[in-house]
């Protein structure tokens, strides 16, 4: 007893360099954003006041937030369309070539960020590849940049890797006897999947939706570059209210808005997969 003890006041006093960086880098941080969000500037000096979160549901910022909520939705959606086939194929025993396909998919994880996205402008550009493609063949130039489509684009090449990785995981460590054993009970390949293999890897999906869905809806480079500024989303607006308009009091409360948009998603995820790993197979 008294050496569990001592082992456990050595991890304490192991552990409290790191509580105290946590505090003072994360901690902190949030309570200023949560002071200035709830106080504005008058002649006597800060003052209480909700008026900064009432700005925030006006209907030019809701448009704002809805917008950035749906862009993240289809983002998802399409990495959840085309990562699960592609992790599906990377986890079968019977496809040889799932190293190299998997470091096609990690390699632009080494990049920078800023520096792939930038990469999209040269390729959609006016006089970029694929324009310059069309014209070579005598057809028409496209308007592929500063739109919607460019920055869903940009969201699902950046964060499909995201998708891709949990999903896959999760086939990758599924025992073949389960497989097997519905095989012997005269299941074909469809039902395996829909009845086994699905339910199985729901626990990867959500870990996977919950990766895209939260950089996609706080994202503000990749609408800045393909959007062009056309298309504000909450997180170019946070940016624009702390380094440009200068009204921390207003960026403070969107963005604790934000983030209880993301707590939330996370509690919601959190909720369906605890209900996925009880029923999975039934």
């Amino acid at each position: 007893m008294a050496a569990m003890k001592s082992i456990g006041s050595q991890r304490s006093r192991m552990a409290l360099p790191y509580l105290i960086w946590a505090f003072i880098f994360i901690v902190v941080p949030i309570l200023l954003i949560i002071y200035y969000s709830f106080s504005i500037e008058t002649d006597s000096g800060p003052a209480f006041s909700l008026s900064n979160y009432a700005r925030a549901f006006e209907p030019t910022y809701l448009r704002v937030m809805w917008r950035s909520i749906m862009l993240a939705l289809i983002c998802t959606i399409i990495c959840m369309l085309a990562g699960y086939p592609i992790a599906y194929i990377m986890a079968s025993k019977e496809y040889s070539g799932k190293g190299f396909l998997l470091f096609l998919f990690l390699v632009p994880m080494w990049m920078n960020f800023l520096l792939r996205t930038y990469s999209w402008i040269a390729i959609l550009e006016n006089n970029g590849i694929i324009n310059s493609l069309l014209k070579a063949i005598g057809l028409p130039a496209l308007n592929l940049l500063y739109n919607d489509q460019a920055v869903i684009l940009g969201m699902v090449y950046n964060f499909l890797p995201f998708m891709i990785l949990p999903v896959y995981s999760v086939l990758k460590k599924m025992d073949e006897s389960f497989i097997e054993a519905a095989q012997d009970l005269g299941a074909n390949n469809r039902l395996v999947f829909v009845n086994l293999i699905l339910p199985l890897s729901i626990p990867g999906v959500i870990s996977g939706v919950t990766m895209v869905f939260m950089p996609a809806v706080t994202t503000f480079i990749i609408s800045s570059l393909l959007g062009g500024g056309q298309y504000m989303l909450i997180g170019n607006l946070i940016e624009r209210q702390f380094l440009k308009v200068s009204d921390w009091h207003f960026g403070s409360a969107l963005s604790v808005i934000l983030m209880i948009m993301v707590i939330a998603s996370v509690g919601i995820f959190s909720i369906v997969d605890k209900d996925t790993e009880g029923g999975a197979l039934f």
